[in-house]
């Protein structure tokens, strides 16, 4: 079973940067694309960013483009999502979230994590 965990949110001013990290276990990462979706409570998830299964390809929502960018380390299983430039409309829960192809659709995934909270003061 795949298990996905979150960490790096908190709290921030407009301007300032986060890191936050997804840790993949339960089987092969590299067979695995990795998303991220943030979500506001009582609103749809929507997609943020996505990397392919060897990294070679990465895609991006067009409101965090050139502001955002993931990567991935296979060596150590975990999907990152540098966060600059951050603006109070970024706040919301962050997800990662897995499955063998990328797609920018809630209902392509089936594993998620727990989520972390980003909250961008002004």
């Amino acid at each position: 079973q795949v298990q996905l965990v979150e960490t790096g949110g908190g709290l921030v001013q407009a301007g300032d940067s986060l890191r936050l990290s997804c840790v993949f276990s339960g089987r092969s990462f590299s067979s695995y694309a990795m998303t991220w979706f943030r979500q506001v409570p009582g609103e749809l998830r929507e997609f943020v960013a996505g990397i392919s299964r060897d990294g070679g390809s990465t895609g991006y929502a067009n409101s965090v483009k050139g502001r955002f960018t993931v990567s991935r380390d296979n060596a150590k299983n975990t999907v990152i999502l540098q966060m600059d430039s951050l603006k109070p409309e970024d706040t919301d829960v962050y997800y990662c979230a897995t499955a063998p192809y990328t797609g920018t659709l809630t209902g392509d995934y089936k594993y998620w994590g727990q989520g972390t909270q980003v909250t961008v003061s002004s």
